[in-house]
């Protein structure tokens, strides 16, 4: 046992062997101090009196008294690391064959920077040897200069498990030896953000390339790792991917470099199972990259990643961009978003025409996305490009598919931005509305299927024009001031009159407008006064849900089966200076059956829906549940929320609804394989509830929009709205199709019957007029419907046995 009187004396004598230069005599004393005392500070802050060759010296010795001891304890191993970072320059030869064997002995104990002078002092006499330079490889990730001795001295080491660096190391032979320089010189990149020096040698590198070759080779690099990886990259793989981009940067991008730069920040946060986001520091690496560069294409590019990244990290990252982009404009956030989308060179709104080769191809804009319509040279619309276009054209045939493909995922970013106007609070006088919504090549394909208020008249664009709902066009002064127009406090008179005009007009909204869900505050939640159990008791599948609560704008943490606490789910509304929580706690106990291999929850059960002032205590819960409060390592006191009658309408409303989708998608209750009630039958109560039960508000939405559609659809024939249920009759049975679940019942008894949608599972629904896009389940619904008008031609064995069993 050490006592403080062994430690004052082993730290004195320390000082004296120091003031003494005994350096055999104190490494003998650090090793026993090192021993049975462990870090000791006043022992550190004698050592730092010592000249660098003393150190040196002292290494040395102390390396020779743990050969000679020949026991390995970690508190000597530090400190001999730490001694390492003050080595002098000028090493003698046998001083750096020493520290080199030491080195490989024991590969973890010198720094960083004590490995790099050795290795250099070695390299200016000769080759070095393999264990070394293994040594070195293996521990070139701590250290960019280390990383650059070793680029120099034997090439970018990658990681070939990466297809893409596979792909780079087999092109490298091929290429200019100057290439391995550069690759080497990318893989050097350990920060966050290039350094001065990083970014001058790359210039100079660079200068020695043809430009367009260079662009070339790069861009080819970028698409091999654009693809989905299976992993995440390695460390140095991962450097390599971010000195790339910085390369990228500096080689004069062309636009759709740019694209591809965005594109890669998408792929490396696509979640890969049981490990998350497969590599944010070069998502934000690529951020950092579009905020950087000058021009359209980059700021188009970082207004898509705003509306579609979930990412906590990044999205910090894009939001700085668009923060100093708008600074230097000298406009607002949300106008540099409206700024920033690109028309993509189409003609006109959600249109563009191109000939190639003698043939004539439409780009259009619908509501399945950007599409291309052949032409050929007779002027007939044909299904395919023609062959002349693909033999003599492939080059623009393959950009025309690219910027198809890019158009459509700028059109769901900007379906997102677009939804999130109902909350935003924005006004536009006409004539800047007109120029960037309605008359805008791009979002105008979008703008044009939603309603607006021209100085508080309701309009929407059909033939040609801003009309009323009784199609009267309108006409306003430019000043005048237009904002989305919204259900909730509507009449309901115009709202049922806006839905008959988009049926025919035959308009598909983006999203839910015209038919959006309204919640208003019900007698239960006026009892209550301060929250809404609406939404209450639940069973949700968590992954989903937290998938989905990060594309609506909540701040979620997915919940392990720990001793650990958790925020509620939680959205922000700066703009009314408010914050919405949703109270959820994990459900169930067995380690397995309950969570994942990781030890995530795999089922949530809900609880109350609240609203507080935006800079209130944060909430926090136990993630088995036990109840939310504002203390959590302090005795700070809860936060008082704010009666439910002090919350703005369209706030409550919107926020009811952001919840009911959560539910209506994640909850147990939709899925038709879990009639058993799912693990030991624990959730059959809620299943049969749920899946069979009084509709939500979306429900109901569905339920009257059918009965108005049904007398249009083939299946109108056969198929009715009674109450909770689509009635559809077969000629063998009749079926209750649940319009929540989407779940069957069939006569006679009400026997249930299972049957799971595949992928293709909406495409009859999507082959009928619906008047807005989004609502899968409804889709669903409209597939078995179709499918179970015709029971009697249906082959699939797990169906028929069902319907024809007796039971």
């Amino acid at each position: 046992m050490t006592t403080t009187t062994d430690t004052v004396w082993y730290a004195t004598r320390a000082r004296d062997l120091v003031a003494a230069n005994d350096l055999a005599a104190l490494a003998e004393h650090l090793y026993a101090h090192a021993r049975r005392c462990g870090d000791d500070p006043e022992v550190s802050a004698a050592l730092r009196a010592l000249s660098r060759p003393d150190v040196s010296r002292l290494m040395l010795a102390m390396i020779g008294v743990h050969r000679r001891e020949q026991t390995r304890i970690w508190s000597v191993l530090e400190l001999i690391g730490q001694l390492s970072r003050r080595l002098p320059a000028d090493l003698t030869p046998e001083q750096l064959q020493d520290l080199a064997a030491y080195a490989v002995e024991e590969p973890y104990s010198l720094s960083p920077a004590a490995l790099e002078t050795v290795a250099r002092g070695l390299a200016a006499t000769g080759p070095l040897s393999a264990d070394l330079v293994a040594v070195l490889v293996d521990r070139s990730d701590e250290s960019q200069r280390l990383r650059q001795l070793v680029v120099g001295l034997t090439g970018p080491h990658l990681d070939q498990d990466d297809p893409w660096a596979e792909q780079i190391l087999t092109e490298l032979p091929t290429l200019d030896p100057a290439w391995q320089r550069l690759v080497g010189h990318a893989s050097t990149a350990t920060t966050a953000r290039p350094s001065a020096g990083w970014s001058k040698e790359a210039i100079r590198q660079l200068a020695g390339f043809d430009p367009v070759e260079a662009r070339q080779v790069l861009d080819r690099w970028l698409i091999a790792a654009s693809r989905t990886p299976q992993h995440p990259p390695s460390a140095i793989n991962a450097d390599l991917l971010r000195g790339l981009l910085w390369l990228v940067e500096r080689a004069d991008p062309a636009p759709e470099q740019v694209r591809r730069i965005g594109g890669l920040a998408e792929v490396m946060l696509r979640r890969l199972p049981g490990i998350g986001p497969a590599c944010p520091k070069v998502a934000n690496a690529a951020v950092g990259v579009l905020g950087r560069l000058d021009g359209e294409a980059a700021l188009a590019q970082l207004a898509r990643l705003s509306a579609r990244v979930t990412h906590k990290g990044t999205r910090k990252e894009i939001d700085k961009a668009l923060d100093a982009r708008a600074a230097a404009l000298g406009v607002g956030r949300d106008e540099i978003e409206e700024l920033a989308v690109p028309d993509y060179g189409l003609t006109e709104v959600g249109r563009h025409e191109v000939s190639l080769g003698g043939c004539r191809v439409e780009l259009l804009i619908g509501s399945a996305g950007a599409t291309l319509t052949w032409h050929n040279e007779s002027g007939r619309k044909v299904k395919s490009p023609p062959a002349a276009v693909r033999r003599d054209h492939a080059a623009e045939l393959t950009a025309l598919k690219g910027l198809v493909k890019e158009i459509t995922g700028m059109l769901a970013a900007q379906t997102a931005r677009l939804d999130a106007l109902f909350l935003a609070q924005r006004t536009w006088s006409l004539a800047t509305w007109r120029q960037r919504y309605l008359d805008h090549p791009l979002v105008g394909a979008l703008a044009r299927r939603l309603l607006w208020l021209v100085d508080g008249v309701p309009c929407g664009w059909a033939d040609g024009a801003l009309r009323t709902v009784d199609d009267t066009p309108v006409t306003a002064a430019d000043d005048a001031e237009v904002r989305i127009w919204h259900p909730i406090g509507r009449p309901v008179p115009e709202v049922v009159g806006w839905r008959e005009w988009l049926e025919r007009h035959r308009i598909v909204q983006p999203f839910k407008q015209a038919h959006r869900e309204v919640y208003l505050l019900t007698p239960a939640e006026e009892a209550t006064g301060t929250y809404s159990n609406r939404f209450a008791g639940h069973i949700l599948r968590q992954h989903q849900y937290h998938a989905l609560a990060a594309v609506r704008g909540w701040t979620d943490r997915l919940r392990l089966m720990v001793d650990d606490s958790y925020p509620a789910t939680g959205r922000e509304l700066p703009g009314w200076g408010l914050r919405a929580e949703y109270w959820v706690e994990g459900v169930g106990g067995e380690y397995g059956d309950d969570t994942t291999e990781s030890g995530s929850y795999l089922r949530l059960v809900t609880d109350q829906v609240r609203f507080y002032p935006i800079g209130a205590a944060q909430n926090w819960s136990h993630a088995s549940g036990g109840g939310y409060t504002g203390a959590r390592w302090t005795e700070a006191r809860p936060a008082d929320p704010l009666p439910l009658d002090q919350v703005p309408p369209l706030v409550f409303s919107e926020i009811m609804r952001d919840v009911d989708l959560f539910v209506g998608v994640a909850s147990v209750g939709n899925d038709p394989t879990w009639s058993d009630g799912g693990p030991q039958g624990r959730f059959r109560e809620y299943w049969s509830s749920y899946s069979f039960g009084e509709l939500s508000a979306t429900a109901e939405t569905r339920r009257d929009l059918l009965t108005r559609l049904l007398p249009r659809l083939a299946v109108g024939r056969r198929a009715r709205v009674d109450g909770r249920f689509l009635v559809v009759d077969g000629d063998l049975r009749t079926y209750r199709i649940h319009l929540g679940s989407g779940n069957i019942l069939m006569s006679p008894n009400d026997s249930y019957l299972c049957i799971v949608p595949d992928r293709a599972a909406g495409r009859a629904g999507e082959q009928q007029f619906l008047p807005f896009e989004g609502d899968g389940m409804l889709a669903v619904i409209l597939s078995k419907a179709m499918l179970l008008a015709k029971d009697a031609e249906i082959t699939d064995p797990s169906i028929t046995q069902q319907i024809r069993s007796d039971g």
